[in-house]
């Protein structure tokens, strides 16, 4: 593994042991897409490196809060290529940080491409994620745009997507588990989740709430505490 830290000081001195160095990070990701995509527009490291120490830092941001030994060991932000959510959620930083820093949008359009390949997830590179959210093995999942808050969870054949034209407000801590969807002008409060295959259209859903169900037949729970598996605000049972 390699350590580095790319935003120690912001972090207070955290580190990042990754699979792969910076540069090979930059250099995996351009041999992949020049495997995948083979047109005449090559994709250059170049096009790549400017953007890989912010995409890291917000990394090492995020998956510093994720209480998981592959994510964080207790004193250093653990990132391995070949691990497919860690991957899936680097591929968007990647993405979305060239894009906002006008980095050429073919590229970005390429990596987005590609983690529909690899991980079957919809992310677009213009999607503004917060800067903390797990990817659980996120299969079929699109993340469409909206608004998302820190600490957001997202399972597989999930979805946030509009309806006609309105797209959903999502607060702190919301969970999404599998097959859920959120869309329209729906507004979820902080500390809620979504129940497998429930479908939140065009609806308030209020703090600490957890929704069953479709509309005409929801069912409404309470949901007393965080998702188990965020570091700062583990409860013990």
């Amino acid at each position: 593994m390699t350590e580095f830290s790319p935003a120690a000081d912001r972090m207070g001195g955290l580190k990042v042991k990754s699979s792969l160095s910076p540069a090979g990070l930059a250099v995996y990701l351009a041999r992949q897409l020049n495997v995948a995509y083979p047109d005449d527009n090559p994709v250059e490291v170049d096009d790549i490196m400017p953007a890989v120490p912010n995409a890291l830092a917000r990394l090492e941001h995020c998956f510093c809060e994720i209480d998981n030994k592959y994510f964080f060991d207790g004193e250093s932000v653990v990132f391995n290529h070949l691990h497919g959510d860690q991957y899936a959620a680097w591929l968007y930083f990647i993405s979305n940080e060239i894009f906002l820093q006008g980095g050429d949008t073919s590229v970005c359009s390429k990596i987005f491409l590609l983690n529909k390949a690899c991980h079957g997830c919809d992310i677009y590179f213009e999607v503004a994620l917060p800067s903390i959210f797990l990817l659980v093995h996120p299969l079929g999942s699109v993340l469409g745009r909206g608004s998302y808050g820190d600490y957001f969870v997202c399972y597989q054949s999930c979805g946030i997507g509009s309806n006609k034209d309105i797209y959903p407000v999502l607060g702190r801590h919301v969970t999404l588990r599998p097959g859920s969807l959120v869309l329209g002008s729906s507004v979820v409060g902080d500390f809620c989740q979504l129940g497998a295959g429930t479908l939140a259209l065009d609806m308030a859903l209020e703090t600490g709430t957890t929704l069953l169900g479709r509309p005409g037949s929801y069912r409404r729970l309470a949901n007393p505490r965080p998702y188990p598996l965020w570091r700062r605000f583990k409860q013990e049972p």
